[in-house]
């Protein structure tokens, strides 16, 4: 019984690791140019560069934006180290 419940356990904990995906990306607005650097949440099944792009191309279209490039994916580990550079974009799409 001991065992069953430290396997579950376990499993919890992995899925709960993979739960949590971000990306960093660029973006753009024109007329006039402006550029952005923002991190953003991102579901689990999209947790790589070109599922990231997928995900974020609308939200950022949505509010004007093109997205240019989707730098890297990560999980909450690299949250820290970006929020400086994100500015106001830190986690806002």
């Amino acid at each position: 019984m001991k065992q069953l419940i430290l396997i579950c356990a376990f499993i919890g904990m992995a899925s709960t690791a993979q739960a949590e995906c971000y990306a960093d990306y660029k973006a753009k607005r024109d007329d006039p140019l402006q550029l952005q650097y923002g991190v953003a949440r991102i579901s689990d099944k999209a947790c790589s560069k070109q599922g990231a792009a997928r995900e974020l191309a609308p939200r950022l279209k949505s509010a004007g934006w093109t997205l240019l490039t989707v730098v890297s994916t990560f999980g909450p580990e690299g949250l820290a180290q970006r929020k400086a550079s994100a500015g106001p974009f830190y986690l806002r799409y």
